[in-house]
């Protein structure tokens, strides 16, 4: 309760601050990428509630001739890296943090298929608000591997507190300023989730 009552007004404070540039950014995404402005997506939230998670896009729409998108990495275009180099297109999740959704500090929203493979440690991290940073952000950000972004999840979950949530934002706001720590596409930097607890499940088996 004490969380959302400083997520509400910091919230709300910062998208009054940066609306031009939220109004900036969206005008840009509509001349450079067309429409719809926003990428909106389910993810699972607190006690893996399902919300739609916002973001500005940074990729076409581009399919192959069979109808299918294409990787990530074909679709993201340079302006789209800017955006995520900046993290300007991270700016609408301020309106999930309002509607309560998200809070400005917690473990990222993930993907919804991903939902079977947590462990029962790992699913700690549904026990609040995901965030649009959090400690796992700032230790590495899409470069720490998902074993070490979970326990860092769970770390949080267990001893957050008003002092670590500062010092979080601090050095969030200093990587942003750095450009440090970011991926242009996730897939290229680490292994999907799917694709590594299935080798887990498999080696498991090997030993069994």
């Amino acid at each position: 309760m004490i969380k959302r009552c400083i997520d509400l007004p910091v919230a709300l404070l910062a998208t009054l601050l940066l609306l031009p540039v939220i109004l900036a950014t969206a005008i840009a995404v509509r001349y450079k990428l067309g429409a719809p402005i926003l990428f909106r997506q389910v993810r699972p939230g607190r006690a893996m509630k399902p919300f739609t998670m916002l973001k500005f896009r940074t990729m076409t729409n581009e399919v192959d001739h069979k109808g299918r998108l294409l990787p990530d990495e074909e679709r993201l275009t340079p302006f789209g890296l800017m955006l995520r180099r900046l993290s300007l297109d991270e700016l609408p999740q301020l309106f999930n943090v309002i509607k309560g959704d998200m809070s400005l500090i917690g473990p990222r929203p993930l993907l919804i298929r991903y939902l079977p493979y947590f462990t029962e440690e790992e699913k700690k991290r549904f026990l609040i608000r995901p965030g649009i940073t959090g400690l796992a952000q700032i230790s590495g950000r899409n470069h720490v591997g998902w074993g070490a972004r979970f326990a860092l999840d769970v770390k949080y979950v267990e001893e957050h507190t008003l002092a670590m949530d500062l010092v979080i934002m601090w050095k969030t706001i200093a990587k942003v300023a750095r450009r440090k720590d970011v991926a242009e596409a996730p897939s290229l930097s680490m292994p999907d989730l799917d694709d590594e607890r299935k080798l887990w499940g498999r080696q498991d088996a090997d030993r069994g």
